[in-house]
């Protein structure tokens, strides 16, 4: 059975709040103001960081973007992989994109699949003017050529770790851990599933991955 155990609280809810607010600083900075801005966040935890960043942004420039979800499951290249039937989810994105300047948001870039799966996603609907990124976490390990325009911290990882992004929107707590894997493949038969052991370590499945180790976020695996 393999575990996560915590190693490090990389990120605090006040570390967070500070990263976010600088992206949102960047992001104007980078895009000259908020004319045609779309901040699209990537289901799950890209949603809450991408709202964050949009209320910060409207407090800087006094006008609120405009704000999209974006569901990537069925754009994702394990998808013929996979022994059980992923759940797909509303993408939402309440305006044309083309012509616009999009942010996507996201909690954690490892491999670049799922970003990958989200630039396939967007351009499906339209021609945007140009596609940006903004993660809270980049912790290396990219398998495609993939980079990040905004990034609350950089992170080196070895592929025996993990990062766990919890947010209060989602987890009721709010940090950011580096944590290592332990064992080997899970035995847990559901994705993303996480239960607490005894000695209060998690045990996560990672059924499609190639192993636990890769990542924590299982729709980042190759």
């Amino acid at each position: 059975m393999a575990v996560l155990v915590d190693k490090t609280v990389l990120m605090d809810k006040d570390a967070i709040r500070r990263a976010l607010t600088r992206i949102s600083h960047e992001i104007v900075e980078r895009n000259r103001g908020t004319q045609s801005l779309v901040l699209v966040g990537i289901r799950s935890r890209g949603i809450p960081l991408a709202e964050r960043i949009a209320a910060a942004i409207e407090k800087i420039e006094g006008t609120k973007p405009a704000l999209g979800i974006l569901d990537i499951t069925l754009y994702r290249d394990d998808l013929s992989t996979l022994s059980y039937q992923p759940i797909v989810r509303e993408t939402e994105i309440p305006v044309d994109i083309t012509g616009k300047t999009i942010v996507l948001v996201d909690d954690v870039l490892y491999t670049g699949r799922t970003i990958r799966a989200a630039l396939d996603a967007l351009i499906d609907m339209g021609r945007p003017k140009i596609i940006q990124l903004a993660v809270l976490i980049d912790r290396g390990h990219r398998e495609l050529p993939i980079r990040a325009d905004f990034v609350g911290k950089n992170v080196p990882t070895s592929s025996k770790e993990a990062i766990r992004v919890m947010l209060e929107e989602h987890d009721a707590e709010e940090r950011v851990v580096l944590a290592e894997c332990r064992g080997g493949m899970s035995i847990y038969p559901q994705e993303g599933k996480e239960r607490r052991d005894a000695d209060g370590s998690a045990a996560v499945s990672s059924l499609f991955c190639r192993s636990i180790c890769r990542t924590y976020v299982p729709r980042d695996c190759p």
